[in-house]
């Protein structure tokens, strides 16, 4: 039995290994991501310990995977009685790229977290496709640096350990008695049986899943525990899933009764009165990554966006306006075309495109000359084909640009971008125009201008002194067109980023966007009620005279505020008002209450509304999807 031994030794090294460097990472995002922590977390070393037992027990359902081939190989040549190079060579050489996959994964998730307040999930595959602009955004982005010198070090020590370990376990041709054939056989189908049960990861009908690494009222704590790798590979199953593509949060017909009354769908549709008088433009502005906790307003000490500051003092101010999603693709589909985020899910993407009807069709039907401008190529996100099929005249994007002021594989800088916008407007200020601007400086990798004197030595804050900044000189330039005083100005976040403490699963400041409406006609007022970015189109339209009633998700906030916001985060969705916030996690059936900011298990019937109006918001836009 000792070629048994020593063999499979070797094999449970390696598997021991593994674990060590998933638990190393580990506890380097645990290291950076303190400030995650809750004050009920900070300073419980046994409730932090946790997350660590049960990180181990989902590093381990991958570890089990990797051994699952590399022991049946192994059992397979001792019982043939041959251990020697051949045979564990590719072994060796199996494992290591399998675990510097893992290693990878686990090491990228660092800096993905950190941002996202999650970890790496299925919806990384929605930019699978710009493959060189991903890879502009990792190699061009500073805080990938130190993961990937991380991941390169302990792959290389990952590799020269198992090396050595493979030298001690060779062992040439030998001869085994049919007593050490069955005994060797037996403990290794034994090991082979527990491997398939550290697959599953528990005993009892189903295998292990996400929920189980849930244990406490701590956001952070109950994901650190997560594998990043059986987060990807499970998330990524689950698109794949017929039954888990689409939502089954409740019946359908209900869902859009409850929507066609809220919205009033029932009622007679009406287009926009085509014959206005003294139109007035309309220039949009989605703002990258712009958090209302960004702004000095909010609280924020910074001074990183006094421009914005004061423009919302001179317009009307949606205080407690929330973006539809965590990412610029839900931003643009909700603001322009009144419908929530369906998760994870891209609408723009696809080859066929369905017509949707929004601001953009709505204005062009009535004589607008309507343009979007945006920093980097025109095919990301499929956004050339779907804009210019939903209402959209000209698109302007980095093929319009010189080359020489493209920055980084997202573009051109924001300053630029609304130089080159004035200009075009100026053109086409002849007749009414509806301008739509991307920005997108405040996304990593950041690229700061050298002339630009930043006051924060933080590039993170300074970038948003810049894009501040930015729209102070678009607007101070455009104040001497002939056009500015016949024009509404809205801005808003496209979605807001990770600010400080991660409050909950689904970080208040990642969805908490600044609405601004501004025209010098326009009488100031600061606005407390509800409202989303799917309520743009019927406020603006309001505010030029024209009554429209399409069936969208859309209201008229200066005549209808909303009860509640509704929004989602890939793979989580949520519904607050007056200091209520219900979320829930469809993948695992997960429902987490807070009231004033403190979980809570007692659901009232503000939270029962709070989960019917937003499953119904969920429901039927996946039925008006599937329709088109």
């Amino acid at each position: 039995m000792k070629h048994f031994k020593t063999s499979f030794l070797y094999l449970i090294k390696v598997h021991a290994l593994g674990l060590i460097v998933l638990t190393l990472l580990r506890l380097g995002l645990f290291v950076v991501g303190q400030h995650f922590l809750g004050k009920e977390a900070i300073g419980d070393l046994p409730l932090q310990a946790t997350a660590f037992v049960r990180g181990l027990w989902f590093d381990n359902v991958i570890a089990c995977y990797l051994l699952l081939l590399p022991l049946f190989v192994a059992l397979v040549g001792y019982e043939m009685g041959y251990l020697g190079r051949r045979l564990l060579v590719p072994i060796t050489r199996f494992m290591q790229i399998m675990w510097g996959v893992v290693i990878f994964i686990s090491a990228a998730d660092i800096p993905y977290f950190l941002y996202f307040f999650k970890h790496l999930n299925a919806s990384i595959w929605n930019w699978a496709e710009y493959g060189a602009t991903g890879m502009g955004m990792i190699f061009g982005e500073p805080s990938y640096y130190p993961p990937l010198a991380v991941f390169i070090v302990l792959l290389v020590m990952f590799v020269m350990l198992t090396n050595r370990f493979m030298r001690k376990a060779v062992a040439r041709h030998f001869h085994l008695s049919l007593k050490h054939r069955i005994w060797g056989g037996c403990i290794g189908l034994i090991l082979i049986g527990l491997c398939i049960f550290g697959i599953r990861g528990r005993v009892g009908y189903n295998p292990i899943k996400v929920s189980a690494a849930y244990y406490c009222e701590d956001a952070f704590l109950n994901q650190l525990g997560v594998n990043p790798t059986f987060n990807l590979l499970t998330s990524t199953l689950d698109e794949f899933r017929p039954e888990n593509r689409e939502l089954h949060l409740m019946d359908t017909d209900e869902a859009i009764r409850n929507i066609s009354q809220y919205y009033g769908w029932n009622e007679a549709v009406s287009l926009s009165s085509p014959n206005k008088e003294n139109k007035k433009n309309v220039v949009l502005i989605l703002m990258e990554s712009m958090s209302a906790h960004l702004m000095e307003r909010f609280g924020n000490k910074g001074h990183l966006t006094p421009f914005l500051d004061s423009l919302a003092q001179q317009s009307l101010f949606f205080t407690n306006c929330y973006s539809a999603g965590i990412h610029t693709n839900h931003g643009i589909f909700s603001t322009l075309y009144s419908f929530p985020a369906l998760m994870g899910r891209n609408m723009m993407k696809g080859t066929d495109i369905p017509h949707y009807e929004g601001l953009p069709t709505e204005l062009q039907r009535n004589g607008y000359r309507t343009m979007f401008f945006m920093t980097h190529e025109s095919q990301y996100d499929n956004m050339n084909a779907f804009l210019r099929t939903n209402g959209y005249d000209e698109i302007f994007s980095q093929e319009d640009y010189p080359a020489e002021k493209v920055a980084n594989s997202f573009g051109v800088q924001d300053d630029f971008l609304f130089s080159y916008a004035l200009d075009r407007l100026n053109e086409k200020s002849s007749s009414p125009f509806f301008a739509t601007l991307l920005t997108i400086s405040n996304h990593p990798p950041y690229v700061l201008p050298e002339w630009f004197d930043a006051k924060n030595k933080d590039d993170e804050k300074a970038i948003v002194e810049y894009a501040d900044h930015s729209i102070r000189r678009f607007f101070e330039a455009a104040s001497h067109c002939s056009w500015y005083k016949n024009t509404i100005f809205i801005l808003l976040g496209d979605h807001g980023k990770l600010i400080e403490k991660a409050d909950n699963e689904m970080p208040e400041s990642y969805n908490h966007i600044p609405l601004i409406i501004y025209s010098p006609g326009i009488k100031p007022a600061e606005i407390d009620g509800w409202a989303t970015q799917m309520d743009v189109q019927r406020t603006v339209l309001s505010l030029l005279g024209m009554d429209s009633r399409l069936k969208n998700f859309s209201v008229d906030l200066l005549s209808q505020p909303r009860p509640c916001a509704v929004y989602t985060a890939d793979d989580v969705m949520g519904a607050r008002c007056n200091g209520h916030l219900y979320i829930y996690r469809p993948a695992t059936k997960q429902e987490f209450m807070y009231h004033d900011g403190m979980l809570t298990h007692q659901r009232d019937t503000t939270f029962q509304h709070l989960r019917t109006i937003l499953f119904s918001h969920l429901q039927t836009m996946q039925a008006l999807v599937k329709k088109h």
